[in-house]
């Protein structure tokens, strides 16, 4: 049976939905709050798949297609012991947000991480920013490597993150006085960003000259964050960077709703020394706390 996870601050205030507030706050400036109550488990075969598999697909976007994402599932719940799952209604419901770390060295021999590493490869040789990871993943390097991998639905709000990286040290910390291989050298979050782009469409009637001075400014967007807390981990980072995935994303309007800006989603990875991995962990927890 699954054990709940104790933390000292489970309970966070939600916005009410825009359809609740709006009949009760006619007027009023102040934000109507909902009180819910976030619970953190081990990650549950029996219960979870269905629910990381599809957060793995929003974590990985276009570029999911690349991976086998039942493997990676499977995976992650074989081993339960380590990483978190956060829910609402119950250990038997799907995950709203997940956090776990693979030692890509111990399962090198498994198609779905041999996948991830060629990914990673590949994506390291596009960024000259990341490009430390290419010998890092090397099968002659002696570095350990573990994958961080975490996402949450969009409506969750970050403060539920710091507990799961906390619970992941000490998991770490446990599993390696077991003799248990999670004793890294390093750390790769991977993640996402998006940039703001001038829309196709916007750009039809505009004259050439105008077109491509445009295009000149599209280089220099600025960088935005799907998940907060990337901007405080880089602080700690020996590298970080960003990269286009290698699928084909459908245009930016297809994610453009009442702005005059499309959205360009990109893959983002941070690396981590682990000697400086508990520093960021704590930073963490700091930075939310004086939000």
């Amino acid at each position: 049976m699954a054990k709940r996870k104790n933390i000292d601050d489970d309970r966070m205030k939600e916005p009410e939905s825009a359809e609740t507030s709006s009949e009760e706050s006619s007027g009023e400036d102040d934000t109507n709050m909902l009180d819910v109550e976030f619970e953190w488990f081990d990650p549950q075969p029996e219960h979870d798949f269905h629910g990381l598999k599809t957060l793995l697909r929003q974590l990985f976007d276009v570029d999911a297609q690349s991976f086998d994402l039942s493997a990676l599932t499977d995976l992650i719940l074989a081993q339960p012991l380590l990483g978190s799952t956060v829910k609402v209604e119950g250990n038997e419901t799907d995950p709203y947000a997940f956090l776990t770390v693979l030692n890509l060295h111990e399962h090198q021999d498994k198609p779905v991480i041999q996948q991830l590493t060629n990914y990673i490869h590949a994506q390291s040789k596009r960024n000259t920013d990341i490009s430390q990871l290419d010998a890092l993943l090397n099968k002659s390097s002696d570095a350990r490597v573990g994958l961080v991998l975490t996402e949450r639905l969009i409506n969750i709000p970050s403060e539920v993150v710091p507990p799961m990286y906390n619970m992941l040290l000490e998991e770490i910390s446990w599993a390696i006085e077991e003799k248990e291989p999670y004793d890294f050298t390093h750390y790769v979050i991977f993640s996402k960003i998006y940039r703001e782009v001038a829309s196709p469409l916007d750009e039809e009637d505009v004259p050439k000259q105008k077109k491509q001075k445009k295009a000149a400014e599209k280089g220099s967007s600025e960088t935005f964050y799907f998940h907060p807390e990337d901007e405080v981990l880089q602080r700690h980072a020996a590298a970080f960077g960003s990269f286009d995935f290698l699928k084909e994303a459908a245009g930016s309007d297809s994610k453009r709703t009442f702005q005059e800006l499309g959205v360009k989603p990109e893959g983002h990875m941070i690396l981590i020394e682990a000697a400086k991995f508990e520093g960021a962990v704590k930073a963490l927890q700091e930075y939310f706390n004086q939000s």
